[in-house]
C-alpha cells in the first residue's frame, strides 16, 4: 500500500515596509527549523524579496493547524513592527 499524498499550502508575505522582511524572516526561522511530527515548513524569498512559507503536512488537520500557527506568528511580527514603527525604529537583525 502507498502512503497518502501530502497536503501543501504556501503563505506569501509582502509587508508594506520592505525593511520589515528580515525581521519577519528571522522571527519565523526558528519555528520553521523545528521538527513537527505531522507537518514541516520551509522559508524562502522570491525575486521581489517577499517571504514564502511552504507547508507540507500529512493530513488536512495538520495543514490547517500549521497555517493557523504561521499566520498567527506573521500577524504578531507585523503588529509588533507596526507598534515599534510608531516609536523608535528598530535596528536590522544580524
Amino acid at each position: 500500500m502507498t502512503d497518502p499524498p501530502d497536503w501543501r499550502a504556501t503563505i506569501t508575505v509582502r509587508p508594506r515596509d520592505p525593511a520589515w522582511i528580515p525581521w519577519i524572516e528571522q522571527s519565523l526561522a526558528p519555528e520553521a527549523a523545528r521538527e513537527v511530527p505531522r507537518a514541516r515548513a520551509e522559508l524562502a524569498r522570491d525575486a521581489s524579496g517577499a517571504i514564502s512559507v511552504a507547508i507540507v503536512a500529512r493530513d488536512t488537520g495538520a495543514v490547517r493547524a500549521a497555517l493557523n500557527t504561521y499566520l498567527g506568528w506573521i500577524g504578531l511580527a507585523v503588529s509588533t513592527l507596526d507598534s515599534v514603527r510608531s516609536g523608535a525604529e528598530p535596528r536590522a537583525p544580524r
